[in-house]
């Protein structure tokens, strides 16, 4: 009975092993073949590469071919500078008008404007005008050496100010809170709250004012750049006989003296008139005393005198 049963198991157990055979003999061939397409790509790329080290080595060996072939590199170009140029010119001209108009017509032909303008007369009746003109950062020098050549210098003072680093700062700023502000804006997309939502806003609507602020400030910045500042003051010219050149002459003298004596006839004739009303009352007084007052007393007087020798001789 047990050898029997021995050699029942026989042909199961030779046909386990045939199986665990063929298993074994199907995964090495997969194994194989996936090292076989490495190192096949692996060839590949390697082909692939020996022409291009070889062009490389060629290049290398032909410097001028390679020259010829691959432009030089472009510099980098240094960045914008940002700068706000204001200039404060003063001039005397003979003709504050005709100057006034010169001066808008410069600016017109700089392709600016004339910002803000006041004429007055000063205490002495001379016109004096003030202008503030604006124009193009690129006809700077040019406008302003054109305003100096209309008349008398008086004062000038020019300035630069280097503001580059801060349109830099500004537009990155920009940059973040436009980010910012479109995160929120999704937020609120997303928003299935309420309270959610109302926070949401507060936290937009500060935002977006920060943002506001800085396009502002940017565009401030892009005006004073782009444009320049120039501020022009024009007084009139003094008239040649009140210059002060030369010394007072013999004409001088003569007109000042006689000057002066009109002025002082004035002043008597002025002083006359202001005593006239008190020297009327005056003399009215002196002619009633002269003409009512002192007869009497003269004929009061030698009465007065008999009447004293009546007393004395009957005494």
């Amino acid at each position: 009975m047990r050898a029997r049963h021995g050699t029942g198991n026989r042909p199961l157990a030779a046909v386990g092993a045939v199986l665990l055979a063929a298993s074994l003999a199907l995964a090495g061939c997969s194994a194989r073949g996936s090292d076989d397409a490495k190192s096949a790509g692996k060839a590949d790329k390697g082909a692939a590469a020996a022409p291009q080290s070889g062009a490389a080595g060629d290049a290398a060996s032909r410097p001028g071919d390679a020259g010829a072939r691959k432009p030089p590199a472009k510099p980098a170009l240094p960045p914008a500078s940002h700068v706000i140029r204001t200039a404060e010119l003063t001039l005397e001209v003979p003709d504050v008008t005709k100057a006034l108009a010169a001066a808008r017509a410069a600016a017109d032909e700089a392709g600016g404007y004339v910002g803000d303008e006041t004429t007055e007369r000063d205490e002495r009746g001379h016109v004096v005008s003030h202008v503030v003109l604006r124009v193009p950062e690129a006809k700077y020098d040019s406008v302003l050496a054109r305003l100096s050549g209309t008349g008398k210098l008086l004062g000038r003072k020019a300035k630069a100010q280097d503001v580059t680093d801060q349109v830099v700062d500004v537009e990155s700023r920009i940059t973040t809170q436009r980010a910012s502000v479109a995160r929120v804006c999704e937020l609120m997309d997303r928003a299935s709250q309420l309270s959610d939502v109302v926070t949401l806003e507060g936290e937009l609507s500060r935002r977006q004012a920060d943002l506001d602020a800085l396009l502002a400030q940017q565009a401030s910045l892009k005006d004073r750049t782009s444009l320049a500042t120039i501020t022009l003051g024009l007084t009139a010219s003094a008239p040649a006989e009140e210059s002060d050149d030369g010394g007072p002459g013999v004409v001088d003298a003569v007109t000042g003296g006689w000057h002066a004596f009109a002025t002082a006839v004035r002043w008597l004739v002025m002083a006359l008139g202001a005593a006239a009303p008190f020297v009327g009352a005056l003399a009215a007084v002196y002619a009633v005393w002269w003409w009512g007052v002192r007869p009497r007393r003269a004929a009061s007087a030698p009465a007065a005198d008999d009447s004293s020798e009546t007393k004395s001789g009957t005494g």
